[in-house]
């Protein structure tokens, strides 16, 4: 059974950095596409950022150039480094893991950028 399991969420002013990180069990990791997505108050679900096995990204334009999503084999961990906060980045990150099986979902971890 796959789980997933965020940290790092938090307050933190605009301007702030914060890194979430993404522990996975019961998966062959390295060979699974991992993403991070968001949802907001009253919003879809987007996607942030993601990661193939091979280490290829992709971004939302919204945030090109301030985050990084990277991937850790060895910890079975995907991260996203979030730099320049803005107050429009507030909501709840969710880890995704998209394997043969199918898509699995962390429980999501808050961000509230905010002064």
């Amino acid at each position: 059974q796959v789980q997933l399991v965020e940290s790092g969420g938090g307050l933190v002013q605009p301007g702030g950095s914060l890194r979430l990180s993404c522990e996975a069990s019961g998966s062959i990791f390295s060979r699974n596409d991992m993403a991070w997505y968001r949802q907001a108050p009253g919003q879809q679900r987007e996607l942030v950022a993601s990661i193939t096995s091979g280490r290829s990204t992709a971004y939302v334009d919204s945030v090109k150039g301030r985050f990084t999503i990277s991937r850790d084999n060895t910890r079975n961990t995907v991260y996203l480094q979030m730099n320049s906060l803005k107050p429009e980045d507030t909501a709840v990150y969710f880890c995704n893991l998209h394997g043969i099986s199918g898509d699995y979902w962390g429980q999501g971890t808050q961000v509230t950028v905010s002064s």
